[in-house]
């Protein structure tokens, strides 16, 4: 998207503009604030944002800053970044990474029309499609809490996992005291990779689980593991291949992961329970779908996986 206005800024392909005290992003015809926030509001136990008048809440890790963010749409089309406090950066750097994290996490970068297309002739996905038009797949920029999030999430119900992501975030995370409200940032690596598994084993999270994420920590802190390297790789199945030889990451945390963070648009966790649900749900049948039902159910959504899963999902979530 090109900056089409005199005041604007444009980078990379965001366009924006910067009065000092607000930042507005010129969001693209397919998108809708309000849908998107009906998703996060789908979250009671969540930690890293709030809701609240229909704006969102959220502390920001920009190098040596902590802004906290407001955002809000009273225009179409137009989403405006308001900083809390006395958290608003005084570099236009800073700022910008603001806007390009702000960007990412909406997935702005991708052009729905071609995904509503096919979506609406598709047996699976015209429902949802009509349903909640403008959604976008809410992503997870920060590649530590998106791997963590998916470990995390390994075979138990998503309420326990917002629990335990809490206390993660709680104990070894940081927080900033902003008008009167404490705002969470995830842990980085450095905090969890000098860790032993008993510090994290008194969150009430599985053994296993324990060594993943201080694996991971390690991986990521010695420079072996990285969100350039998986998008510099090039190639869904090569980012994959990467994912898959890390310890505790397997091909449904994998899929994830270049799903939410890294935006493979044909990433597909297809052994996802959630998505099995989902079809059950829409095709309203008794039984789950097989794999083989599932592959061919899906054949057309070619480069589309990841949103197509996306959408299922928030029929049911």
């Amino acid at each position: 998207m090109k900056a089409t206005r005199n005041c604007g800024i444009c980078v990379g392909d965001v366009s924006w503009e910067d009065d000092g005290q607000e930042l507005r992003l010129f969001l693209p015809t397919e998108f809708s604030f309000a849908e998107n926030i009906k998703y996060l509001s789908n979250a009671p136990n969540e930690c890293l944002w709030r809701i609240k008048d229909g704006r969102i809440y959220k502390a920001l890790a920009i190098g040596d800053e902590t802004p906290v963010i407001e955002l809000s749409s009273k225009e179409e089309n137009v989403m405006a970044i308001h900083f809390i406090g006395d958290t608003t950066p005084s570099s236009k750097s800073v700022r910008a990474a603001v806007v390009q994290y702000v960007w990412e996490w909406f997935d702005l970068d991708t052009n729905l029309l071609p995904f509503y297309h096919l979506a609406k002739t598709d047996l699976l996905l015209h429902k949802a499609v009509d349903s909640f038009y403008g959604l976008r797949n809410m992503g997870i920029p920060d590649l530590f809490e998106a791997i963590c999030w998916g470990i995390i999430g390994q075979q138990i119900n998503l309420a326990f996992a917002y629990t335990l992501k809490r206390r993660l975030v709680e104990t070894f995370g940081r927080h900033v005291e902003c008008d009167g409200q404490q705002y969470w940032l995830f842990p980085t690596p450095h905090d969890i990779a000098a860790l032993k598994v008993e510090d994290l084993v008194a969150l009430r999270m599985t053994v296993k689980k324990c060594e993943y994420i201080i694996g991971v920590a390690r991986l990521m802190v010695e420079g072996k593991l990285s969100k350039e390297l998986l998008v510099g790789a090039g190639d869904y199945k090569k980012a994959e291949k990467m994912l898959l030889q890390i310890r505790g990451i397997g091909p449904w945390t994998a899929n994830y992961v270049l799903m939410r963070c890294i935006r493979i648009p044909s990433a597909f966790p297809i052994d996802d329970v959630g998505l099995h649900n989902a079809i059950k749900h829409v095709m309203g049948t008794k039984t789950k779908p097989t794999k083989e039902e599932i592959i061919q159910l899906s054949a057309r959504w070619t480069n589309w996986e990841s949103y197509a899963t996306f959408y299922l999902w928030r029929l049911l979530y």
